[in-house]
């Protein structure tokens, strides 16, 4: 007997304190591939760069703006990026140039150009990194989950082709 198996996609966002940027796009990306009828298609996480938030919930405007906007970020508890990660997920996504010096730096050299920029996947908005609202005003949050959606947009957009293509025969019984 022939049995399929469906591999998943790995996607991983990555932020500084994994309490703000990264939650809200793993949040924004998981809703996404539900709504898409693909969730099953993704194993996706997120990560800090900075271990002084390690355990603790999304920050409480994230919570609010992404809750405002169908986003549940509720049961997230940050923690640390590994380098295992770079080698588990795909596609580890930095939200700013520090975060992809410090994957590129952590990660296995074979796999140094895995780590790439997050807004890639949106080059209409003409902007390269999603701006960290840690302290600052709601505004400051909206504006950067408006990058996050069309980030993960993209994303969802550019992995969806490669959704149908990555099953395999897994053996026989």
């Amino acid at each position: 007997m022939l049995v399929w198996l469906a591999m998943t996609i790995g996607v991983l966002f990555v932020c500084t304190g994994n309490i703000c940027r990264s939650p809200t796009a793993e949040a924004v990306f998981r809703t996404m591939a539900l709504r898409a009828g693909l969730a099953h298609a993704f194993t996706i996480d997120s990560a800090g760069t900075y271990e002084g938030h390690v355990g603790q919930m999304a920050s409480p405007l994230a919570l609010q703006v992404g809750r405002r906007r169908g986003y549940d970020l509720s049961s997230h508890r940050a923690r640390l990026l590994t380098s295992a990660d770079i080698e588990k997920f795909d596609y580890p996504l930095a939200m700013d140039r520090s975060h992809l010096v410090a994957m590129r730096w952590m990660a296995p050299r074979a796999l140094s150009d895995r780590p790439q920029m997050f807004m890639k996947f949106a080059p209409q908005t003409r902007v390269i990194e999603v701006p960290d609202p840690y302290g600052g005003p709601a505004r400051a949050y909206e504006q950067s989950l408006n990058l996050i959606e069309a980030g993960c947009a993209g994303l969802l957009a550019h992995l969806k082709p490669l959704v149908g293509s990555n099953s395999e025969v897994a053996g026989k019984e």
